[in-house]
């Protein structure tokens, strides 16, 4: 069994290894994402206007009023002094030809004291560009920046998520194989010989590295004591990147299974085809004012931070946080309300 388990963890790691290369380098540097794409990018990001703020929804129609083509879909709703307001745009349908026009950009930066466009980018851009490299690291990192095909554009997320699920079951294929073999003493040893080691006290090499053995033998004993003292870690890193690439495939199906659970929109709506989207009856104002008296009521002690269409589900995103919070935790922790486009209500 502990050759059979042997080949398993060796051919399960190499065929993993190349992606977890570039998801660690990648995830390195992205966990410094917003701060050195704003070193990288400092006319996008910073304004040396001073002054009140502009009311988010005159940015947002700033944003449209400079390129008709385009129509928002992430307006941020509170401002940090000294810093830009960031916003998120899709295509427009063009009438001539009945597909999205081609804007070539889907982020605006607006000074929201001037309400004045500074700069345009495409965070999708294949490009290590100032303006593309932190958005193009992090798409590769969960999505290795594979394109839309096949009618999907979710090959990525599941090729990354299926490496990860690998990793979580090699992980625990290693630690098995760290384990002490079974020991069988003969009945006619010497009574001495008879009374071996604790199972823990036999495990206990495996923690250690030998320095002076040198060649196979140190290799060996990093592989394996190194990945013992990382174990929990690695453990949670492969069950978090699993889980967060195949949510909606695998890990919430799963967890339904096993636990009551409570289905999100993303769970109980029908997600539009690729390359269409659901026209709202609602727009981001209306939404905006019954978000604020929903959170009135709900107690929530933090400010309206920013709202998002999810075009494809038909319902709005809108998150709660201080503002510059939306970036400093990763978005984790926020309170977020999830409201239909066409009634308003709260899914």
């Amino acid at each position: 069994m502990r050759a059979f388990f042997t080949v398993v963890h060796r051919w399960l790691g190499l065929a993993v290894a190349l992606f977890l290369i570039v998801a660690g380098l990648t995830g390195a540097v992205t966990s410094w994402d917003h701060e050195l794409d704003e070193w990288l990018n400092s006319a996008l990001y910073d304004t040396d206007s001073r002054g009140p703020f502009k009311d988010p929804m005159v940015l947002a129609a700033a944003v449209e009023a400079a390129d008709p083509r385009a129509r928002v879909s992430y307006i941020a709703l509170n401002f940090e002094e000294g810093h830009n307001a960031g916003y998120f745009v899709e295509p427009r349908i063009d009438p001539a030809t009945g597909r999205p026009h081609e804007l070539g950009y889907n982020q605006v930066y607006v000074d929201p004291v001037t309400a004045r466009v500074v700069g345009r980018r495409d965070s999708t851009a294949v490009s290590l560009s100032r303006e593309s490299l932190m958005p193009f690291l992090r798409t590769v990192h969960y999505s290795l920046h594979i394109p839309a095909m096949w009618g999907t554009d979710r090959i990525g997320y599941w090729i990354m998520g299926t490496v990860a699920l690998v990793w979580l079951i090699d992980s625990f294929v290693g630690l098995y194989l760290t384990t002490p073999r079974r020991l069988k003493t003969p009945k006619e040893a010497p009574a001495r010989h008879r009374k071996p080691a604790t199972w823990w006290a036999r495990w206990l090499p495996a923690w250690t590295v030998r320095w002076a053995a040198g060649g196979y033998r140190l290799n060996f004993d990093l592989h394996r004591a190194g990945g013992l003292w990382v174990w929990a870690f690695i453990i949670v890193v492969a069950f978090t990147s699993f889980s967060l690439n195949l949510y909606r495939e695998v890990f919430y199906p799963v967890l339904s299974l096993v636990s009551k659970t409570t289905p999100g929109p993303y769970e109980t709506r029908t997600m539009a085809p690729l390359g269409t989207t659901i026209t709202p009856t609602l727009g981001f104002a209306e939404i905006v004012q019954r978000a604020a008296e929903e959170a009135k009521k709900r107690g929530f002690d933090t400010p309206l931070g920013g709202i998002y269409y999810e075009a494809r589900y038909g319902f709005y995103n809108v998150s709660f946080f201080e503002p510059g919070a939306d970036h400093g935790a990763g978005g984790m922790g926020l309170s977020n309300l999830y409201m239909d486009a066409h009634d308003g209500r709260v899914l």
